[in-house]
């Protein structure tokens, strides 16, 4: 069967449209128009007629709708299920997910499910203007350095997009498009797993991943006191606490506050990294913030090589003058 255009497979939660989703609308409408093909994208869900019409209004050119329990209340097997039947339908070139906790159990499943291939945590997709083949950068070795990959022979193709990677779509009320109802019956069968329970983190605030100031600490800081001065800091800056791998493993701070390659994707506006070295695993979750600025007492900290501002000095000593002269400028 040939292959035509691309398709989101997009995740809703609380009848909200999620930011990948924008992501994933903003690069999947560059590749269909370097491709001259129809962007296309699959909202599974109740009640989703108001989200399929913002979804045009993203840049969509069809959106194709499924009455059915969303993203956040079911299993990955009912939704490879549903999705591996709308590709025979649809039959895409190009297949995108987020690299979400549910891209990334759905999407080799599907690939498995398709006999196709897949690339994962992927940081930028474009099409080779010679080949049309679609080129897939991802980081490897850590996050030491990126590499490009094509799938030559298998369709279609199947990525997952990390998160804050790209600008989300911008909405536009003039444009036009397609509402389509599929109808798409899964075998029980087919669903080996079952969602007994959901049990939401209570959070207070600005999420990690929405914050437009971060205030991260990592090992340096030596135990849960330190993190007291890097909280007065955050607030002062209507900021958020963050923290590396470090702190979650001794214990001092909870996992839902890690950032990096196993924890929270971030791109803040201002990331102030306090007694973090600057592993790979780390920056992965915060390079792409807009400005870096780092405290560390290591002159040879691999975090000044990426920040944009460094002060070498023990952080005890340098944060209360630095929040003092915060709290100066900000009256």
């Amino acid at each position: 069967m040939a292959t035509h255009g691309v398709l989101v497979c997009s995740e809703v939660a609380e009848k909200k449209v999620a930011t990948i989703n924008k992501e994933l609308l903003n690069v999947g409408r560059r590749l269909s128009d370097d491709l001259s093909e129809p962007l296309n994208i699959l909202l599974i869900g109740k009640d989703i007629e108001e989200i399929a019409k913002e979804f045009i209004t993203l840049g969509a050119d069809k959106v194709y709708t499924i009455d059915n329990p969303s993203f956040d209340e079911s299993h990955p097997d009912f939704y490879v299920a549903i999705i591996a039947q709308v590709c025979q339908q649809v039959a895409p070139a190009i297949v995108l997910l987020g690299q979400t906790d549910m891209g990334r159990d759905v999407a080799p499943r599907l690939a498995a499910r398709l006999g196709t291939t897949v690339t994962m945590d992927c940081v930028e997709l474009a099409i080779d203007s010679d080949t049309k083949q679609l080129l897939q950068t991802k980081p490897v070795y850590g996050g030491n350095a990126m590499a490009i990959w094509t799938s030559e022979l298998s369709e279609p193709q199947i990525v997952t997009l990390r998160s804050r990677s790209v600008m989300p779509a911008e909405p536009d009320a003039s444009r036009k498009g397609e509402i389509i109802n599929l109808s798409i019956t899964v075998d029980n069968a087919m669903i080996r797993g079952k969602l007994l329970e959901t049990i939401k983190e209570e959070t207070e605030g600005v999420k990690l991943e929405d914050a437009k100031v971060v205030v991260a600490g990592g090992g340096g800081i030596g135990g849960i006191e330190g993190f007291k001065l890097l909280n007065e800091l955050a607030k002062l800056l209507k900021g958020v606490l963050g923290v590396s791998r470090v702190p979650c493993d001794e214990g001092w701070l909870p996992i839902s506050l890690e950032i990096g390659q196993t924890g929270h994707i971030v791109s803040p506006s201002l990331y102030v990294a306090i007694g973090i070295s600057g592993a790979p695993q780390h920056m992965s979750g915060c390079s792409s913030s807009k400005y870096i600025v780092a405290i560390n007492k290591d002159p040879e900290a691999h975090i000044f090589e990426v920040s944009d501002f460094g002060l070498v000095g023990d952080y005890r000593q340098a944060l209360p003058p630095f929040i003092e002269k915060c709290k100066e400028l900000l009256k």
